[in-house]
């Protein structure tokens, strides 16, 4: 199983494979796992708690130790960035994209996804924090728009 460096763009690719193709199953829900707690309105507990706009360690803990099958790793021709993803609402449901806490800082993963031939929002949004990162993209055959 493939090991991840960076959590954030494992969490790209968890978006791809598991809510936008749904082929990584079954899907993580945040609400699910909160509801088994006792917890029936996440955003007010995550206020309340003085955990609004971090990741939640339930979420962290579950994509953490998530493992990805080599062979779906091979299906991910393209990830999206962009701070409206669902697997970002999953991990923070109070987040609103103001801030870096879903930013990408490594691009080592690139290794695990043989088949990536696009990664969309680069220039806008959370990858920019790794320099270089559309030449990186680029040297790669990756077109980054």
């Amino acid at each position: 199983m493939a090991v991840f460096r960076d959590f954030n763009f494992k969490l790209l690719v968890v978006e791809q494979l598991m809510y936008r193709r749904e082929l990584l199953t079954p899907q993580f829900r945040i609400a699910d796992r909160m509801r088994e707690r006792g917890v029936t309105d996440v955003q007010g507990w995550a206020f309340d708690n003085d955990l609004a706009f971090t990741v939640l360690e339930e979420s962290r803990a579950y994509f953490a130790e998530l493992e990805i099958p080599d062979d779906l790793l091979a299906k991910v021709e393209e990830l999206c960035v962009d701070g409206g993803l669902e697997v970002y609402q999953e991990c923070a449901p109070v987040w609103d994209g103001e801030d870096d806490l879903f930013d990408v800082r490594s691009l080592d993963d690139l290794d695990l996804l043989p088949n990536l031939r696009r990664v969309e929002g680069v220039e806008d949004c959370a990858i920019v924090s790794v320099p270089d990162a559309v030449e990186l993209l680029a040297a790669r055959g990756i077109v980054a728009d």
